[in-house]
């Protein structure tokens, strides 16, 4: 994310370990989320608790699932709530939501919109960054060190640039 930010002239901030808040919805805790563009000058990295009746909601959250992939997905119910995963970071207005499957080397994305979640292979947020090639460089970082799957990011991001 941030080789591709940083790449396009994307303004981004993420966020790790920070709860986001709204008013009649569940708190969230996603392992990360990235404030884009205009929004990623509201919110100062390090930001522990966001209160979203007064900020916007991040633009992607997400999700490394090691062990909670079910929860992630969606497929399992969220036990405090019993909603879907996804259905909460659409309550919270969220546009994009990732789920790392890290056993499995794969990026399930989704976009959020129109009151429900459709599976997409491209983000929606970061136009022209492929989610494939991010599932590759998950599988490549597996064999060798994150200097070399961050330059061979880079050769890619930029060759899509060349097309």
């Amino acid at each position: 994310m941030t080789l591709f930010t940083a790449l396009k002239g994307i303004l981004s901030t993420g966020l790790d370990t920070t709860t986001f808040r709204k008013t009649g919805v569940q708190d969230s805790q996603p392992d990360v989320a990235y404030y884009l563009r205009e929004h990623a000058q509201t919110i100062l990295a390090g930001t522990g608790i966001v209160n979203l009746d007064r900020y916007s909601a991040p633009d992607l959250v997400i999700e490394i699932a090691k062990t909670s992939l079910l929860d992630d997905l969606g497929t399992k119910r969220c036990l405090a709530t019993s909603r879907f995963a996804s259905m909460l970071y659409e309550e919270l207005g969220v546009a994009e939501y990732w789920v790392v499957d890290v056993q499995n080397a794969q990026i399930i994305a989704y976009a959020i919109a129109d009151q429900g979640s459709k599976r997409i292979q491209e983000s929606q947020v970061l136009p022209g960054l492929v989610i494939a090639i991010l599932e590759e460089a998950l599988g490549c970082s597996r064999e060798i060190n994150q200097s070399q799957v961050g330059a061979w990011l880079l050769s890619q991001f930029q060759q899509q640039d060349d097309y």
